[in-house]
């Protein structure tokens, strides 16, 4: 072969290896848009507790119920322990999933990659004492085989390679440490919290703590987390696309908005 012919043959070589990469990013790579998860508003809804006192009722017919939602809650020893106390299920609109940031070689994705599922299930606990309430308890699975993106490649992929859905096709999250809810989460504010417990994804167990925020609205108990993580930690490789390798940061993130409704 003249070095002409090598030469018109390498960069040959070269345009299938630029224009397969962008095919390969723009098919398989390239996020979404997707906006983290957040607690509805409740703004627009009513935050009334779904049990009250009479005492409570009189005082708001009088005029005189605090305008504070904090207050609100705790002045009514009945919301706490008679409404709020107990089991409650997942409810509908309940979604759970990942985000990841990716790239192909070091071309980063232009927004994180995301998937998501509905199929979640599971329950929590909460008991009460005088106007206090406790999640003492609960577990949340998801079916991981479900968990779709805006890509069908990237999610077809994932059923061998990355989290392996085909080999792990659930992910559970088990509360191991009490948790006081905050008066105004009971009134309907989203309020801060942190769930401890254990973690198991991709057939690894470890011990977490998930920034969260509840609240109750409408007979709702609706919470919302996340949490960041070394995929190392749970034995999660980058999975292998059409002999490129597709490297993930270091770290990739669980999310959650889950409601919950009185069993």
């Amino acid at each position: 072969m003249t070095r002409n012919a090598a030469l018109a043959t390498g960069l040959v070589v070269v345009l299938v290896a630029v224009i397969g990469g962008y095919l390969l990013y723009d098919n398989v790579l390239r996020g979404d848009s997707a906006a983290p998860l957040a607690l509805p508003s409740a703004a627009a809804v009513s935050t009334t507790p779904t049990t009250t006192t009479p005492s409570a009722a009189a005082s708001s017919d009088a005029g005189t119920a605090s305008a504070d939602p904090a207050a609100s809650a705790t002045s009514d020893p009945g919301v706490a322990t008679g409404a709020v106390a107990g089991d409650w299920n997942v409810a509908a609109d309940s979604v759970a999933g990942y985000r990841v940031r990716e790239q192909l070689a070091n071309l980063p994705a232009e927004s994180d990659a995301v998937g998501r599922t509905s199929d979640v299930t599971g329950s929590i606990t909460l008991a009460g004492s005088g106007d206090a309430i406790q999640l003492t308890g609960g577990t949340l699975t998801v079916d991981t085989t479900t968990i779709a993106s805006d890509k069908p490649q990237r999610d077809n992929r994932l059923r061998s390679e990355g989290l392996q859905t085909d080999q792990y096709p659930t992910a559970t999250f088990t509360i191991t440490q009490p948790v006081d809810i905050p008066a105004a989460a009971l009134a309907g504010a989203a309020s801060d919290l942190t769930l401890v417990g254990d973690l198991t994804l991709h057939g690894v167990t470890k011990s977490v703590s998930i920034p969260a925020q509840a609240q109750l609205v409408n007979g709702q108990i609706q919470v919302v987390g996340s949490i960041a993580f070394p995929l190392a930690d749970y034995s999660i490789t980058a999975p292998n696309i059409g002999g490129f390798i597709v490297s993930i940061a270091d770290q990739g993130t669980l999310e959650f908005q889950v409601n919950f409704t009185k069993a």
